[in-house]
Formats: structure tokens, C-alpha cells, sequence
């Protein structure tokens, strides 16, 4: 009875991550529509779509360690609170304040649940199974990203009101997700007292050299995330003539998808090879992302998106098995907290500069910038990985 007990709780908790997760990339498709019912530029989008990583990473330093302290519960009961305080936002919106504050709810509501969701998968692993748990994390994670797109898309192909009707869905399984987790058994430490105690931000002087190159690997591939899920509906609606939201959020699927296919690769070889094959894959990735720019070829951007997808899953995936394993245990999660904000600035701040210089020239002309502005990042990750093998400072670490 307490291993069933055990499995229904893994799975609560594990549609609950999913569902949280999806809720943040609803918005994806429905950018055109934003941008033809308030009159917003593709830098406006730009900049609301950053929104959401200040958001997260707000949650990441302010909230990262509190289910540490008052259990696990409680912190994904205000994810899934968070989340829908964004929906409603939505709902209601009728120009970019209500927009940009849901988009900042939203980053708040994955910034709370990411960590806290993994760390109870972790605790709930069925037969005490954590290397199972934290597979199925990985693929809630991701896949509750690839999915959110799709489900928006067709809601606002199919269905009426399309700016509002998804998100009142997405209330609705929220509401589901709710009554899942409240009925699960605490799988943390209970019963500390809430206080704010934003998350150190550490890098020792021995772990310096690694984080670098994992940070470098991790900026670009979080890049090519932020491009697919912000800029590409602009790209395929002006440049391509695409505008069904089904077909958009399937291109953001595959992007998804196909980090998840490399961090599952990830788990068959070390570390080290991993980050280098990751860059190389990216690299190639944009590569082929740069031809569709400029020859205008729908079937290269849905190849892109599953090579860049896959190189950015195995080359973070590698990032963090190295990070955790160079660092010292009392400052590993200090560590990684700080890699996942470096990821989650990379996923804001290179698309406003997408907007920034689409504005001044063109969507083209600066997705092809940006592809550049990728290859070198990632191609100075993999040479400073070579390198410093080469002076023996980074020997391949396994997971």
C-alpha cells in the first residue's frame, strides 16, 4: 500500500510540474495576434518575452531554498497560485501592463516550481528510484515547455476568443494540479518558519575555470531556446507567410523536443565530451538556422529546431554534471543556482537585442547575427574545453 501511495504522489506531482511549465510558453504563438490587436512591435514582444526570465530568476534567488525550509508543499501550491494569478492576468489584459506583469507572474510561478518540483520528484521516487526520478523531471520539464505552444496554438486555431479562452484552461488544470499536490504526502522537511533568504550566488576560485566553460556552452544554447520560443512566430508569420498557431507552436515542440532527446543522450557519455559534442551540435544547428533565414526554406527552420534543440539539451545537461561534480558539496547548490541564472539570462537578454537590431534592419538580418553571435560562443566553449584538457585542467567528469 505505501509503494502505491509512494507512485500516485510521483505522479501528481510530476502533472503538476507538467502543467506549471506549459503555462509559461502559452503566450508563444499568440504573439502575432498580441501584436495585431494592440498595435505592439516585435521589440515589444521581444521585451515581454524577457519579462518572464526576470521573473524567474527573482524566483530562483529569492525563493530557491525555502521547500528546503517549510517543505515542499507549500512552495508548489504558490507555483500553481502564481501560475494562475498570470492566466488571469491575461484574461483581463487589454494593453501591455496586465500582459507584462503576467509574463513576470509566470516567470515567478517556473522560478518557484522548477527546483521545489524536482527536489520532490527526488524525494518521491517510487522504490527509491532517483536516478528514474530525475529522468522523468527532466522530461516534465522540457516537455511541459514543448507542449504549451501546441496546446495554444490550437486552442486559437479552433476555438473562439483566442487570446483568452487557453488561458482559462490552463486555470482549470492548475486548479486539478492543486487538488493533486494538496492531497499528496509532504515529501520534504515540514513545519520551518517562512522567511526571505535570497539564494548565495557562488562560484569558488577551484570551480572558476569550469563554470566558465559550462556557463559559455549554457548562455548559448539558452540563447537559441529564447530565439525559437520569442522570435520565430515573427519570423515564420512575415518571412515565411506561416500564421497558423498549430504549426507555430509545432516548430517550438521540436526545439524542446529535441533537448530532451540530448539530455537523455547526455547520460551515455562524460561530461566533458558531452559539452564539446553539445557546442559542435549547436553550432551546426544555427548553421542550418542562418541558411532558412536567408533562403526563406520552411523545412530548415523544423530541422534547426531539433538540432538546436538537441545541441542545447546535451551541452546543459553536461554544463551542470560538471559544475555539480567540480564543486564543493557545502556550496553545490550555491553553485548551480548560479548556472541556472546565467541560462535564464541568456533566454531574455539576447532576444530584446534580436528586437533591438530587427528594428534597424531586419528580422533576416538579425537572426543571421545572432547565429553568428552563437557559433562564436559555443565555438569558445569547445576550444576552451580542448584547451584546458590539454594543460590537464578539466579532466572529462562522468555524472
Amino acid at each position: 500500500m505505501k509503494r502505491s501511495a509512494s507512485v500516485r504522489d510521483f505522479v501528481l506531482v510530476a502533472f503538476a510540474f507538467l502543467v506549471a511549465m506549459a503555462g509559461t510558453t502559452l503566450p508563444t504563438p499568440l504573439y502575432p495576434l498580441y501584436e495585431a490587436e494592440f498595435g505592439f512591435s516585435g521589440l515589444t514582444v521581444t521585451v515581454i518575452f524577457a519579462t518572464y526570465g526576470v521573473g524567474v530568476i527573482a524566483g530562483l534567488v529569492l525563493f530557491g531554498n525555502l521547500s528546503d525550509r517549510i517543505g515542499r508543499k507549500p512552495v508548489l501550491l504558490a507555483g500553481l497560485a502564481f501560475g494562475a494569478l498570470s492566466a488571469v492576468c491575461f484574461l483581463l489584459a487589454e494593453g501591455l501592463a496586465p500582459i507584462l506583469a503576467g509574463r513576470f507572474l509566470s516567470g515567478l510561478s517556473a522560478g518557484l516550481f522548477t527546483g521545489t518540483a524536482t527536489a520532490a520528484l527526488l524525494d518521491l521516487a517510487p522504490n527509491g528510484d532517483q536516478g528514474r526520478a530525475s529522468l522523468v523531471a527532466t522530461v516534465v520539464n522540457m516537455g511541459g515547455l514543448g507542449l504549451g505552444p501546441p496546446l495554444a496554438g490550437i486552442v486559437s486555431e479552433l476555438l473562439p476568443d483566442p487570446l483568452r479562452l487557453v488561458f482559462l484552461i490552463h486555470i482549470v488544470l492548475l486548479a486539478v494540479s492543486a487538488l493533486g499536490v494538496w492531497s499528496v504526502r509532504e515529501p520534504g522537511e515540514a513545519g520551518g518558519r517562512f522567511s526571505i533568504r535570497p539564494q548565495a550566488l557562488e562560484v569558488p576560485a577551484g570551480v572558476r575555470a569550469t563554470f566558465v566553460r559550462a556557463a559559455t556552452a549554457s548562455f548559448a544554447g539558452f540563447a537559441v531556446l529564447g530565439l525559437f520560443t520569442a522570435i520565430s512566430p515573427a519570423f515564420l508569420g512575415q518571412v515565411l507567410g506561416v500564421s497558423n498557431g498549430a504549426a507555430i507552436g509545432g516548430v517550438v515542440l521540436l526545439a524542446f523536443s529535441g533537448s530532451i532527446a540530448g539530455q537523455l543522450t547526455r547520460r551515455a557519455i562524460p561530461d566533458a565530451f558531452a559539452l564539446a559534442g553539445g557546442c559542435i551540435v549547436l553550432i551546426a544547428g544555427v548553421a542550418v538556422l542562418s541558411t532558412a533565414l536567408l533562403a526563406e526554406i520552411l523545412a530548415l527552420v523544423v530541422l534547426a529546431a531539433l538540432v538546436c534543440g538537441f545541441g542545447q539539451g546535451l551541452g546543459f545537461a553536461a554544463s551542470l554534471g560538471m559544475v555539480a561534480s567540480a564543486a564543493p558539496e557545502e556550496q553545490r547548490a550555491a553553485v548551480t543556482s548560479s548556472l541556472f541564472v546565467v541560462a535564464y539570462v541568456a533566454l531574455s537578454i539576447p532576444v530584446v537585442g534580436i528586437g533591438v537590431l530587427a528594428q534597424a534592419t531586419d528580422l533576416v538580418e538579425a537572426g543571421t547575427v545572432f547565429c553568428g553571435f552563437v557559433a562564436l560562443l559555443s565555438g569558445a566553449a569547445a576550444a576552451s574545453l580542448v584547451f584546458g584538457r590539454s594543460r590537464g585542467s578539466a579532466a572529462p567528469a562522468n555524472r
